[in-house]
Formats: C-alpha cells, structure tokens, sequence
C-alpha cells in the first residue's frame, strides 16, 4: 500500500516520503479501515508520539495522520460493534501508525459509523477539531446556556467548530483572531469580534470561558478576562496562567464514540459546517504539508477517489 512515513525529527515535513509500505493486519479488538480521506494536524511532528511509543522507545519509521474516514475491511478477533464494508470515521491512537496510507489498523472503539450522506472528507475534516472543541467546552468548560465564552483562533479549524458548538448551545459568542480572521469568523457564528493584532482583549470585561488555541501571550491576556469562578481552558500545552477565583485545564484530545455520532448528526442536520480548505490526493500532500504554505481551513487528504 501507499502510506507516507517520517523517519528523523529534525527534518520535520521536509523528511516526509511517500513509499511502498505493508497493509496492517487487525489484533483483537481491532479493525482494518480502507482510508478514503485523512487529516493532518501542522504541529504533529513536534509530538513526541510521532517518534516513540509509551516507553519512550524510537519507533520510526511511523505513519502521520491521525484522523481518518473509510470503510471497514477486516476485523480483529473479538472486535464487535462493525462489519466488514461499514463506512466509519475515527482517532487513531497517538503511538500508532497513522491515517497517512491507504489502509490503518485501528482499535473499534476510537471509530464511529459514518452515515451515508456524509462525504467521506467532511467526515475527516470534523473529526480532530470536533472533538477538540466539544472537549474543551463542555467536557473541560462545562459550557452552559446563557454564559459568555471567547474562542482566540475563531476563524480557524478548531475555533471556528467551537464558535458554532458555543453558540448552538446558547453561549454568547466572542471570536478572537487575525484582522483578516474577522467575516469568517462572523459567518461561523461569532456575536462580537476580537482583533488581536489592532484591539485589546482586555476591553471585552469578564468572561465564564475562555477556550485558547493560540497560547503564548494571549493565553496569559486571557487569565485576566475570566470572572470569579470562570475557567481558562486550553489545547497549546501546559501554562502557568491561573484566573483569579477560578481555573486554568489544558488537555489533549480523545476519541470518543458518542461525541462523533453526535457531532455528525448536527451536520446532516445543517446546524454544523466544517471549516475545509485545501483538498489534495496522498501523491500531492507532502507539498501540501510545506512549513512555508499558509492555507485557510482544514487540509485533507484524498487517499482514495
């Protein structure tokens, strides 16, 4: 099978190699999925998961991409749940080889049945930052009807899922971001908009959630903008900034079943749009994946036509 594999940290995107590479065979409780489109998150080879397993150990070369939508192929003794030609959609597990390849080994219950009137590329496109946003607010957040939450990063991937989650779920909504960030961001849902590169986040008053994707300087800003009991959640790693009377969570994402269902329903339904920019064939992604390439939306990779 085709598959893209890293093999040197340094190198980053630029050591990417589309290659031959042996088809997995499922373990018990696995299933094999035919991979129709994937996804690639920009900073994955930074992770030290890419490159090791959970003893540290080196386990290049790896496959990237973790998240994926296909069809089941074979399953694994014990698996239950699936059949042998159900479309699905899923996370891979951090330590594993990848969506990056026409077919991947993947444990059931990180999967999802993906319906039949969902593209098989909205349903990679919604899986990392679908999760990531419903997490983040309501796992993490604890998001409720009535309260005030501001997503930095609003026209982004995740932001721009969260905006629309936040805002389904009777949140007022207050985007952050780029100048340029600003009419995506309103067509996503936003009620006001932060420019961060000309206004001061300051001036928005005290907020129960702030969800941050952008970290640094901001994540620090944001402390100061949260209420007496609120809570400052983030994806951008470990942070020393605390809201006074409240909390500070950051955490990385998980698969979880019953979110994906109801995050795909809500977009048969039309109440969620994914945020998909660029789409490209696995022959083309490598050049896609170029450090020096800024796209809007979430790339995806067509693995099979």
């Amino acid at each position: 099978m085709k598959a893209i594999i890293v093999t040197n940290e340094a190198e980053g995107t630029a050591g990417m190699k589309l290659t031959e590479w042996p088809e997995p065979r499922p373990a018990i409780n696995e299933v094999i999925v035919q991979v129709h489109a994937s996804g690639f998150t920009h900073d994955e080879l930074t992770w030290p998961a890419t490159w090791t397993d959970r003893y540290d150990v080196n386990r290049t070369p790896s496959i990237p991409g973790h998240e994926l939508a296909g069809v089941v192929t074979a399953l694994g003794y014990g698996t239950t749940g699936f059949s042998v030609g159900q479309r699905v959609f899923g996370l891979s597990d951090w330590y594993r080889n990848g969506s990056l390849a026409e077919y991947i080994a993947i444990e059931a219950r990180n999967l999802a049945p993906l319906p039949g009137d969902v593209d098989f590329t909205v349903g990679a496109a919604l899986v990392m930052p679908g999760l990531t946003a419903w997490q983040g607010l309501f796992d993490h957040g604890q998001l409720q009807s009535g309260q005030s939450v501001i997503i930095h990063g609003a026209a982004g991937v995740v932001g721009s899922m969260a905006v629309q989650l936040a805002r389904e779920a009777g949140a007022y909504v207050i985007g952050s971001g780029r100048a340029s960030g600003r009419q995506t961001a309103h067509d996503f849902g936003v009620h006001e908009y932060i420019d961060l590169d000309n206004g001061n986040l300051e001036e928005v008053g005290k907020v129960d959630l702030v969800f941050d994707v952008l970290g640094g300087e901001i994540t620090t800003k944001s402390a100061g903008v949260i209420r007496t009991g609120g809570t400052l959640v983030t994806i951008a790693g470990p942070t020393q900034a605390r809201p006074v009377g409240g909390r500070t969570i950051d955490f990385i994402v998980e698969a979880n079943r019953q979110q994906l269902v109801d995050i795909v329903q809500r977009v048969r339904d039309g109440r969620l749009k994914t945020n998909i920019g660029n789409v490209v064939t696995i022959d083309e992604a490598i050049a896609a994946f170029a450090p020096n390439v800024r796209l809007k939306g979430k790339t995806i990779i067509r693995i099979r036509s």
